[in-house]
């Protein structure tokens, strides 16, 4: 049973499909877990802490790639704002 609906925003599905297919198989099958669980707390999963941008998440993937996603309780949505590289995840921290 799946506990939340995953809707991704298009520039991230932008990135995803731009991908070799092998790395587009380990970012969906990565983000698809986040559908069974969500939640920040132990492993790859962390809320952002950054002042005035709060609830934001951020999930790393295979040492490679980082999607930023929000938790919606009250609907049950787990939506993907961003996916990137590690690198660039760092510097655009800031952005959220």
């Amino acid at each position: 049973m799946v506990a939340y609906q995953l809707v991704i925003k298009k520039k991230a599905l932008e990135f995803v499909n731009a991908l070799p297919s092998k790395s587009q198989r380990i970012v969906i099958e990565k983000c698809k877990t986040l559908a069974d669980d969500p939640f920040p707390g132990l492993g790859d999963k962390e809320i952002i802490q950054r002042k005035g941008h709060k609830d934001i998440c951020r999930l790393h993937i295979s040492r490679s790639y980082t999607a930023f996603y929000k938790i919606y309780k009250d609907e049950k949505i787990v939506k993907i704002l961003d996916i990137t590289t590690i690198e660039q995840a760092h510097k655009i921290y800031g952005r959220f």
